[in-house]
């Protein structure tokens, strides 16, 4: 989903004349929407937050609480430990909510 919002992104930066012509891959892409859009933070964090989801499976895991109700998840992420749970999700959902609608 957040791949097609970047395609949505290329075309706007497109027709404001922004865009310069990179490889269809989709972190050449990040990079430089990155460039373009850092001043905008309800674009910024879903970029950021689409990254991280990125990196995350070869990231270090630590697996806390599996079968209760505080799952979470420890990764090491960038230097900084990060606690995926599920008032993190929540989060997560609210930010890519209001990217949507900004899209929109």
């Amino acid at each position: 989903m957040i791949e097609m919002a970047m395609d949505v992104l290329v075309e706007r930066a497109k027709k404001e004349k922004k865009w310069k012509p990179v490889p269809d891959a989709p972190r050449a892409k990040l990079i430089q929407l990155k460039k373009i859009y850092y001043s905008n933070k309800i674009i910024m964090e879903p970029l950021e937050l689409y990254e991280f989801f990125r990196d995350i499976e070869k990231l270090e895991k630590i697996r806390e609480n599996e079968f209760r109700k505080g799952v979470n998840l420890r990764v090491n992420y960038n230097g900084t430990q990060v606690n995926v749970n599920l008032d993190k999700l929540k989060e997560y959902a609210e930010i890519l909510e209001r990217f949507i609608s900004y899209l929109k």
